[in-house]
């Protein structure tokens, strides 16, 4: 790939390539803006195809956490790191430390946490190079297992999301529709459960399926089923791209809001979708519990002060509708001009900042 061209084109700071020969290490760290404060964003390891494909998910992802960051409220730019390996036998100490010198040699530019394919174990071996990184094991003072945090968000949104269609936001008597019930969907489950919302769910896992339907006394249906059954809500809680031309003619449901990551296969979906009245809640937004928690173990992480940041997804939710509203434009696409937005006040105001102090030091001549 034209490296640099694709940089200037989406206006990157610094991509960071990382290389460790004794220990293995072969790690790409993209910045992609700090104009809201120092980059943040996870360590994924991944057996990449090639280089240029590793390249290109880090640069995708430290994109994706600048809006993210930005949208969610937090004064932190977006960061990615990818590390090129397969998780399950690559892995080593040396590798993780000598990474952690690499993130301290950015001197805060970049603070990294826990992504696809590591874990909090590993976060704690980069944790012994560097204090640049969240998401470390509660004995240091982390937050723990995020998985609780970003349900109770996802959580909080959807009510949102359920005003905006039903016009309340209670979830009693409503029907959801939860695609996977993993460690975050079966909190959200417990949220709904304990609100009076009926329950329809899925998961590849059999096993999960039965501990969601012993629990919540939720109705289970075939993975294939999930997305036709009679319900308020659809809850996309487990793979991306299942926004698309199959499922979209299948959707009886008037809310789309759940935990997935890039539940839209193309952005036309998320214009179809509007054109035909449903109420989506952009993933990046709704799923930001996680992010939020972590962030605020830079201030010395308190349980409560991150619940208190994470309620206002709701807010966050309730804004987009607005701007969608306000621009007559598709919600997915509100979510990422009130991030751009927040971006651009920030940059005139360090702008009108430095015009004001040269104007200062040309008087003091």
């Amino acid at each position: 790939m034209e490296l640099f061209k694709y940089m200037e084109m989406y206006d990157y700071e610094q991509v960071v390539v990382c290389q460790d020969k004794q220990s293995g290490l072969k790690a790409i760290i993209a910045i992609h803006d700090t104009t809201l404060g120092p980059a943040l964003g996870g360590t994924r390891m991944w057996t990449y195809n090639s280089e240029a494909e590793a390249f290109e998910d880090a640069l995708r992802l430290a994109k994706g956490m600048t809006y993210k960051n930005a949208a969610a409220g937090l004064n932190l730019g977006g960061g990615k790191t990818v590390i090129i390996g397969d998780p399950r036998k690559d892995k080593n100490e040396e590798m993780f430390r000598a990474f952690g010198r690499y993130v301290q040699g950015l001197n805060g530019r970049y603070i990294t946490a826990e992504d696809v394919g590591t874990t909090v174990a590993d976060m704690d071996l980069i944790h012994e190079e560097t204090d640049y990184v969240t998401g470390i094991s509660p004995a240091f003072g982390s937050s723990g297992n995020p998985s609780p945090v970003t349900a109770y968000g996802v959580y909080v949104g959807m009510k949102a999301a359920a005003k905006e269609a039903f016009g309340s936001d209670s979830l009693e008597g409503l029907t959801v529709a939860v695609q996977g019930v993993g460690n975050v969907s079966f909190t959200l489950c417990k949220h709904l459960h304990e609100e009076g919302a009926k329950l329809i769910v899925t998961d590849i896992n059999k096993e999960a399926v039965a501990r969601a339907v012993e629990a919540f006394d939720a109705k289970a249906v075939d993975i294939n089923d999930i997305y036709s059954v009679d319900c308020d809500i659809f809850s996309p809680c487990a793979l991306g791209a299942i926004i698309n031309d199959d499922t979209i003619p299948q959707l009886k449901a008037k809310v789309i809001a759940g935990a997935a990551n890039n539940q839209l296969k193309e952005t036309r979906h998320g214009d179809l979708i509007a054109e035909l009245g449903i109420v989506y809640a952009p993933d990046y937004v709704i799923n930001a519990g996680g992010v939020i928690n972590v962030a605020d173990e830079l201030y010395g992480y308190n349980r409560e002060r991150a619940l208190k940041k994470v309620e206002t997804i709701y807010d966050k939710i309730e804004a987009i509708f607005e701007i969608s509203k306000r621009d007559k434009i598709p919600t997915y696409l509100a979510a990422d001009r009130m991030a751009e937005e927040r971006i651009a006040k920030m940059r005139q105001s360090r702008k009108q900042f430095l015009v004001n102090e040269h104007s200062i030091l040309t008087r003091r001549r």
